[in-house]
């Protein structure tokens, strides 16, 4: 059953998250905000209009919705007057652009980031097939203490939903609770929003009294208890969005292993949404897999592993390192403590050892860079070796220049290469050089300056110094050892 709008309700504050830069369904949980979770529920029923209602901060709001969900409607809420004005102000909007309210509208809010859409969809199906006016989400909780009950009558539809505060001893005692949202028939939601008065402690108009209004109008009012009560949890300080974070990240992990992912320590590994992975891949410990990161079949990442928006081929293996919008081919090595930073493209079989840095590198298939390396807006051959500690100088303090190394080329240790310069197929580098003219192919390219030793110069300027006493020694027995020679071939006959 298609509904006819999903509406999300996100134009509170969230006072209790105490934040001055960010309202409460901007932050951020497992790869989305908040808002973005219950969007992300929201059209896994496919709806044919889908309204979020906007208030505090409402252009950050906005603007974060158009890029994670540019089909998402949203609409201003004023005056932040009850969760019934706020639905009321959507239903004229979409009245407006001449939407017709003659199916279901389904009523979320934009911080039940546990709530997932197979819920959504539970709740939608027994609202047709029981032919309610209007189906509560509930669910049964280990304490309900501060929400409110979900009092049923002796046919099992909802008569009444009594808040904590208002609630009798034996009322108190039910743990069925509202969740606080609803699938409605549209037609009736807006009679019902009409006779809504705001004769309370708040002076708001709530939706839940449309619940009443349409029970005394003869209608039928049906609740769905959810399969698992967590799916309901609001968030309303930091406190609880990590709780939510533990047990988003859980459902995420018994998916992963469920589909033949091993997760060596679940209770340091966590996982965004978007995170996919293949069968027979090992996630060690202390690992972060963040964004659209992927994980190829076989591949091993950990320990301690942060990546984001990373893909990662069949085989490769990932230790100690961090990788942000960077590619690791199949059966490539990264690691001990390497930095992939964003355009960063390794080959197969290729590598990028220890305490290597690369930034919009292109490493081809079976190169490698084993440590001590900086390679910055780099392309390196098929084969090709780069010695440690070398430097790829890709910047002249306004541009940033490329450097090339061809296929099957051994490049020195201590290597500095000047960009713009190519090193062609084959070519060598000696230890030590700095390159900064074009390596033909197959040849040797060399800047290193002639050595020249300075004797003495130890004991002349450093008298008195441990370095002098031990290069006088030095001198003193090979002096001896020289006499000694020399005397014995003296004697020889």
């Amino acid at each position: 059953m298609t509904p006819t709008a999903v509406i999300v309700l996100a134009a509170g504050e969230g006072t209790r998250m105490k934040s001055a830069v960010l309202p409460k369904v901007l932050h951020p949980l497992c790869g989305r905000t908040l808002v973005g979770h219950a969007v992300a529920a929201g059209r896994e029923l496919t709806p044919e209009q889908l309204v979020v209602v906007v208030g505090h901060m409402r252009e950050k709001v906005t603007a974060h919705l158009a890029e994670a969900d540019p089909g998402v409607r949203t609409v201003v809420q004023e005056r932040q007057n009850g969760t019934g004005n706020a639905v009321r102000v959507a239903l004229e909007a979409l009245g407006v652009e001449g939407v017709a309210l003659d199916g279901t509208v389904v009523v979320t809010t934009g911080d039940t980031p546990l709530l997932t859409g197979a819920t959504l969809q539970a709740l939608v199906a027994a609202h047709g097939q029981d032919g309610n006016a209007v189906t509560v989400l509930t669910a049964e909780v280990p304490d309900a203490t501060g929400y409110g009950r979900i009092i049923r009558g002796a046919d099992g539809a909802v008569q009444a939903i009594v808040e904590h505060k208002d609630a009798s001893d034996e009322q108190r005692a039910v743990r069925e609770i509202n969740s606080g949202v609803f699938a409605f028939d549209g037609k009736l939601l807006a009679q019902g929003l009409a006779e809504v008065r705001t004769d309370n402690s708040q002076g708001e108009e709530y939706l839940t009294d449309v619940l009443g209004i349409l029970r005394e109008a003869g209608h039928r009012v049906g609740a769905v208890v959810a399969d698992d009560y967590r799916d309901i949890l609001g968030i309303n300080d930091r406190v609880q969005l990590a709780e939510a974070r533990r047990i988003m990240n859980d459902r995420l992990l018994d998916a992963a292993m469920r589909a033949g992912v091993t997760v060596v320590d679940p209770a340091t590994t966590w996982l965004d949404v978007q995170v996919t992975y293949e069968r027979d891949a090992v996630i060690h410990p202390n690992t972060q897999l963040h964004g659209a990161t992927s994980v190829g079949e076989g591949a091993e990442v950990g320990p301690n592993c942060t990546l984001r928006d990373t893909g990662i081929g069949a085989g490769a293996v990932v230790i100690n390192a961090t990788a942000e919008r960077a590619v690791i081919g199949a059966g490539a090595n990264v690691g001990p403590y390497a930095y992939l930073r964003p355009g960063t493209v390794l080959g197969a079989k290729a590598k990028a050892g220890t305490y290597v840095e690369m930034k919009n590198a292109v490493v081809g298939d079976g190169a490698k860079v084993p440590h001590l390396s900086y390679v910055g807006d780099a392309t390196i051959g098929e084969g090709t070796n780069i010695g440690a500690a070398s430097v790829f100088v890709n910047y002249d303090g306004v541009n940033k220049h490329r450097t090339t190394i061809g296929a099957h080329c051994r490049t020195g240790s201590d290597n500095m290469f000047v960009a713009p310069v190519t090193v062609g197929d084959g070519a060598y580098t000696a230890a030590g050089s700095v390159i900064y003219q074009d390596v033909p192919a197959g040849a040797l390219g060399v800047t290193r300056p002639q050595q020249r030793n300075i004797e003495g110069w130890v004991e002349r300027k450093r008298p008195g110094t441990a370095s002098a006493q031990a290069a006088a020694a030095a001198k003193a027995a090979a002096q001896d050892g020289a006499e000694e020679a020399e005397g014995a071939a003296s004697t020889t006959p």
